[in-house]
């Protein structure tokens, strides 16, 4: 029996300038043997025809390369978001648009299990949308119940609103000394708590989405909503190998595992957020897990989170803050810490990419780096700047003297645009958040990211903000700061693989490379911009194995 596979498709995009359309690909052993025409892949001997692509559009495997595993373990957790969600099924999530609608959902939860004093987990909601409506506190979910603990883990993942049951088990009082424990006007806890520190007080919910994110159920349901997005790559940045390594028995047990449908690439937290660690054992011990990579599993580098978020309001603003609201920015990692944390990371030639949404923080991490190299030369760092959500023309400027990346929460211009515009940041900053056009001004690399479960996992969408910018209201948030089709492909294929020091490897169609490919039911390219969301994902193709999305 022949090894080599020849794809023929109505179209293969191959993100390789020298040819960048071509007619089919031949895989062997994993990789990219050929790509041209029919007749050049059947060249290269004994081979069998694969045509179940044959009216489908391959393109080079996307990569997501800032997600969260926490994808999948929230598809076993009841969804309370605003927007539609897709399932792991294929079908969809209808998205709540109420406080009502949000307490109905609690307690059809509570029913299902009736007369338990287990905590009620649930996911996906943010305040922000219910413009009408109080900030959500303790007294709205008390009416869903005063005995069982409620805990309602916001979509930014940095905020969390729990019922007075909830408060008085693990007794979150007035004289709780956490900050982003928020306060009534008495002073006594509303129910809000902001970042994981002051989260982590409700331990017996932290406990169950530990639970789940453990359960290899979470693992390959993550597996399979990355092939029904046309998903190849996920790269987790909130692993938690140095400080749980026992964790990563499980992630090889299941993601090494051949019919398991994407890889999965870790940037590791240093310390768990909150707490802190000796950075030069823990550069060590992220040296061990690096020998220990496999092809589907793999660690890449380091995770710095230094703020919060903005629809949140707690990202770190410099002046004039924000636009209406309260600001309480937390800074996540002390700023005089910061080049002491990456420095050995740095210095071991360890990628290291720094969670960055206000403005404040992304011009410490650009310092850091600047030291770091001047301390530490290495030309070929590629420090990222994650999020990248307020980055202005003059720190892109500095970013690509300094050789580092942008990866651009694209996301955010139609799950919060209309929000940013006229509630955080205002007109003017609104217009030019996630630019990856201000990068590409800059000469700086970049790519785009959904943050799942932030928002969900898709590329097809990122590219669809980037290259539009329309929010929910119809409003052009930018019409200056668009890119092109071409540029949001290359961003979520070469951009991607760029960032993880893996561009010689994945990204693009061409001999040698691994044969990931994205197959599609239409060109991203050739549609209509505003179509580019809605094309359908027939799924994947990890080192030449094709793996169907699901349908309903």
């Amino acid at each position: 029996m022949s090894d080599i596979t020849i794809f023929p498709a109505r179209t293969v995009v191959t993100m390789d300038p020298s040819q960048p359309e071509v007619e089919a690909v031949a895989v062997r052993e994993g990789k990219v043997l050929a790509a041209g025409s029919l007749d050049e892949c059947k060249s290269w001997g004994d081979h069998v025809i694969d045509n179940r692509f044959a009216d489908h559009v391959i393109v080079p495997g996307m990569i997501e390369a800032h997600g969260h595993t926490l994808e999948g373990a929230f598809s076993l957790l009841p969804y309370v978001g605003y927007f539609d969600r897709h399932r792991v099924d294929g079908g969809t999530s209808p998205g709540i648009r109420s406080y009502a609608g949000l307490l109905d959902k609690l307690r059809e939860v509570d029913a299902e299990t009736p007369g338990s004093s287990e905590p009620i987990v649930v996911g996906g909601f943010d305040p922000i949308y219910f413009e009408n409506e109080e900030r959500l506190t303790r007294e709205h979910l008390d009416q869903v119940s005063m005995d069982r603990p409620i805990f309602v883990f916001h979509a930014s993942a940095h905020l969390a609103t729990v019922n007075t049951a909830m408060l008085r088990l693990h007794e979150i009082t007035r004289d709780a000394t956490t900050p982003g424990v928020a306060r009534d006007a008495n002073g006594e806890p509303n129910g809000e708590l902001q970042e994981m520190p002051a989260m982590a007080l409700a331990s017996s919910a932290f406990l169950v989405i530990v639970q789940i994110m453990t359960d290899p159920k979470a693992l390959a349901n993550l597996g399979q909503i990355c092939a029904n997005q046309g998903i190849t790559t996920l790269c987790d940045l909130a692993s938690f190998g140095l400080v749980r390594p026992e964790g990563q028995v499980l992630m090889h047990e299941v993601v090494d595992q051949d019919d398991f449908p994407a890889r999965i690439f870790q940037r590791h937290l240093h310390a768990l957020p909150g707490g802190t660690s000796d950075s030069a054992s823990a550069a060590e011990a992220m040296v061990e897990l690096i020998a220990a990579n496999t092809d589907k599993l793999r660690t890449v580098g380091l995770k710095v989170v230094l703020d919060g978020s903005i629809q949140g309001f707690t990202a770190k603003m410099a002046w004039p803050g924000y636009y209406t609201g309260s600001d309480h920015g937390l800074w996540l990692v002390a700023p005089e810490q910061m080049l002491d944390i990456c420095r050995p990371f740095h210095e071991r030639n360890i990628n290291i990419h720094t969670h960055c949404n206000g403005n404040l923080t992304i011009d410490l991490w650009i310092d850091t780096v600047e030291q770091l190299i001047i301390e530490h030369p290495w030309l070929d760092h590629r420090h990222t700047v994650q999020h990248c959500q307020l980055t202005n023309a003059a720190q892109y400027r500095r970013m690509a003297k300094l050789g580092m990346c942008a990866n651009i929460f694209s996301n955010h211009i139609w799950y919060w645009g209309d929000q940013h515009h006229d509630i955080t940041i205002g007109p003017e900053r609104a217009r030019r958040m996630d630019s990856p056009a201000a990068a590409e001004r800059a000469g700086v690399s970049f790519s785009l990211h959904s943050d799942a479960n932030v928002t969900p996992l898709g590329h097809l969408h990122t590219m669809w903000c980037a290259v539009n910018r329309v929010t929910p209201s119809g409003r052009v948030l930018g019409e200056n700061e668009r890119i092109s089709a071409e540029s949001a492909l290359h961003s979520v294929t070469l951009g991607s693989a760029y960032q993880l020091h893996l561009d010689d490897e994945f990204g693009s169609i061409e001999c040698g490379k691994a044969a990931d490919f994205s197959v599609l039911e239409d060109n991203p390219l050739t549609v209509d911009p505003m179509k580019i969301k809605d094309i359908g994902v027939w799924g994947t193709v990890i080192g030449g194995v094709p793996f169907e999305a699901a349908h309903l």
